[in-house]
């Protein structure tokens, strides 16, 4: 189990300050969604907590300074799902899945069959073990994203953050993903993924992380961070919000319209 936490960090790239002063943490079991518009900083914010991007303030895994550690230790300790899945090498799933296990080999040395079976395991979670054959430059989108996600798997590592993990998946396979993540939460895992899907991010995110303009403007459960007047004021959406079931319901009814 890892915590991981950020004190006062702020991000400028370029000439644009993307993150300002955030200060929150992320605890073992759970599942957190960071949510808000485009260009909010959700993206910047967990390639900060990856070490990504330069950053003033503190980055903190189990109160030990980021910075102090290296690379492959950080790498052992989270697993990193990154948006685009763009991939340059003709590999086959398999091998592409085994890049996970890197963190953990020594310069020069081979997979073992402690490796193996993590590659195997992580490829029957994101149902993927029936293309490990296949050419992964060739898979198609939703294909690809399976594959990129069991790679993050296969390092079995107590920290897991996914950026934008539905993106090019059926309905179906968004279900089985947030499934996955909902899993490694239960497990004791440390859980933080970056959704556009509101309705997802409600169903089965323990806390939300309402982010705009580089700043945090809620936390907490769905029921408090998703209402009518934040949807209003972050996303410029009329938004319908039903409280009666097991998780809030969200509809989208359109655009706010300015007053003639």
């Amino acid at each position: 189990m890892v915590t991981l936490a950020l004190d006062r960090v702020s991000v400028t790239l370029g000439r644009r300050a993307v993150l300002h002063d955030v200060s929150t943490a992320f605890a073992p079991g759970t599942l957190t969604a960071i949510v808000g518009p485009n260009g909010a900083g959700k993206s910047t914010l967990v390639r900060a907590l990856l070490g990504l991007v330069p950053a003033s303030g503190s980055v903190q895994v189990d109160g030990v300074e980021a910075a102090a550690m290296s690379r492959a230790e950080r790498a052992r300790r989270i697993a990193y799902v990154p948006q685009g899945q763009l991939l340059h090498w003709p590999l086959t799933v398999e091998r592409l899945v085994g890049l996970g296990r890197l963190p953990h080999l020594a310069p020069m040395s081979r997979i073992g069959a402690a490796d193996l079976a993590a590659i195997e395991r992580a490829m029957a979670r994101a149902d993927v073990l029936h293309l490990r054959d296949r050419v992964a430059t060739e898979l198609s989108g939703g294909e690809r994203a399976r594959a990129m996600f069991a790679r993050a798997l296969a390092v079995e590592a107590a920290a897991l953050i996914a950026d934008e993990p539905l993106a090019s998946l059926d309905p179906g396979h968004q279900i089985d993903v947030m499934d996955l993540l909902r899993a490694e939460a239960a497990a004791g895992g440390t859980v933080i993924a970056v959704l556009h899907d509101l309705a997802m991010a409600a169903r089965y995110c323990d806390r939300l992380l309402l982010i705009d303009t580089g700043r945090i403007l809620a936390d907490g459960p769905a029921g408090h961070v998703l209402t009518a007047e934040r949807l209003r004021a972050v996303y410029g959406i009329d938004a319908r919000i039903e409280n009666g079931g097991p998780w809030p319901t969200i509809t989208a009814l359109g655009r706010v319209r300015p007053l003639a």
